[in-house]
């Protein structure tokens, strides 16, 4: 069974940064496709950055410049470094892994998420 554990949210003023972390079971980082997700009230869910075992990354355009995922395959841990903040950042985000990154398709897995909260 895999999991996924995120950690470093909570509440900062606009233009500030956060660093989240999630820390995986198993051997699981350095095996699959890695992940986060967002998501708002009353917004649709968004993947707002993606890293594959060889280290290619990719960003939702709403953070292209702002956010860096990167792994740190021997603490097993992904992290999402995210400067520049706006209030629209503002949201529930979770580490998620596997074969592919669609929620639910085979070997999907997707932790609980921590909570951003960007004030003005």
């Amino acid at each position: 069974q895999v999991q996924l554990a995120e950690s470093g949210g909570g509440l900062v003023q606009v233009g500030g940064s956060l660093r989240l972390s999630c820390a995986a079971s198993g051997r699981i980082i350095s095996t699959n496709l890695m992940g986060w997700y967002r998501q708002a009230p009353g917004k649709q869910r968004e993947l707002v950055a993606s890293i594959t075992g060889s280290g290619y990354t990719n960003y939702a355009d709403s953070v292209k410049g702002r956010f860096t995922i990167s792994v740190d395959n021997t603490k097993n841990a992904v992290y999402l470094q995210m400067n520049s903040l706006k209030p629209e950042d503002t949201a529930v985000y979770r580490c998620a892994a596997g074969p592919s990154l669609r929620v639910g398709a085979p070997g999907f897995y997707w932790g609980q998420g921590t909570q951003v909260t960007v004030s003005s």
